[in-house]
């Protein structure tokens, strides 16, 4: 069967797909204090999450990361992994993994390494509790470290996200970096990226770019370019001193498209081939149209025909361009 290849020679063999809009917290940068949850009826169901996903990747996608929301309070969430997961037995999956705020990491850690999966990323963007709160609106930060413990102790590999907020957690990098060497965590920072309809002003104040950091990170520490990827768009270095690896995810100051391999699935069955792109696709008509997965492939390959060069992230003097009016909770984290 024809693998999926993109108009500029890309194949695409990386599929996250969001399985929930909801979440147990309501981060500023995420989503709006009183969100408005999508019908249930809009939702893909486990079935039909299964259904595409295992076209996907009978297309060529080799690895699948699941997001929301947070996708550990989707219900019977664990049904979908297990089911999902004799894609990494026949071998045809290299890997399946997760996104996370972590809350739910403790009751769900020892599960989701049993079926295979080998490592989750946890978002994270401070240590201090109060602070914690504050930029998660619901959240408590001792049930994300317990969750984190969890997670390592059932043999999962953690990495943690840290989004880069300007005047909130720049003085807690060198502590965010001290914290996961001695847990032995890998750690990526992440630009924030225009998402969602939170104000301009609110978006230029927090953006702290990360050549900043990293240059701040270069006042104290050796930084060695590595030339490995993980799949995804960071671009890592070693900090020769520890030896740690540390991650940027820059789609502003960098912009990484030209090696993008991925497409993103909403939790309602919109495929976005770009996520710095409002141009998408429905899969959920042609998966609702047809018990065969004829229709669905058609769409995906006519979806996939259509992937631009790059995004339209920018942030210019005193205006952010390119802004999209979905909520990053929408697309998927």
């Amino acid at each position: 069967m024809t693998k999926l290849i993109d108009p500029f020679a890309r194949p695409i063999s990386y599929l996250r797909v969001s399985v929930t809009d909801r979440c147990d917290f309501r981060c500023t940068y995420c989503m709006a204090e009183h969100m408005q949850f999508l019908p249930k009826k809009d939702l893909l169901t486990l079935e039909e999450l299964d259904r595409l996903c295992s076209t996907f990747i009978r297309l060529g996608v080799e690895k699948l990361r699941i997001t929301g929301g947070e996708p550990l309070v989707r219900r019977d969430i664990m049904t979908f992994f297990k089911t999902i997961a004799r894609h990494l037995d026949t071998g045809a999956l290299k890997e399946l993994t997760l996104t996370t705020n972590g809350s739910q990491l403790a009751r769900f850690a020892a599960e989701l390494a049993a079926i295979g999966i080998r490592r989750v990323n946890v978002s994270l963007d401070t240590l201090d509790a109060a602070k914690f709160q504050a930029i998660t609106r619901w959240g408590r930060l001792p049930q994300v470290l317990e969750g984190i413990e969890a997670a390592q102790k059932s043999g999962l590999r953690v990495k943690i996200n840290t989004v880069a907020l300007k005047g909130f957690n720049e003085e807690e990098l060198f502590p965010l970096l001290d914290w996961c060497a001695s847990e032995g965590h890998d750690l990526t920072f992440i630009e924030v990226m225009p998402m969602g309809e939170m104000g301009e002003e609110m978006r230029l104040d927090q953006y702290w770019p990360l050549k900043d950091l990293r240059a701040r990170l270069a006042e104290r520490f050796t930084l060695t370019d590595l030339a490995e990827r993980s799949g995804g768009p960071a671009r890592y270095v070693r900090i020769e001193e520890t030896g740690q690896k540390v991650g940027f995810i820059t789609p502003l100051t960098h912009n990484f498209c030209e090696s993008c391999n991925r497409v993103r699935v909403t939790c309602t069955g919109e495929l976005f081939m770009c996520l710095g792109q409002e141009d998408n696709a429905d899969l959920r008509a042609p998966l609702r149209a047809s018990s065969e997965d004829d229709l669905l492939e058609q769409a995906i390959r006519a979806a996939i025909s259509r992937k631009p060069k790059g995004h339209d992230f920018d942030y210019s003097r005193q205006s952010v361009k390119g802004q999209m009016s979905r909520h990053m909770s929408h697309t998927g984290g």
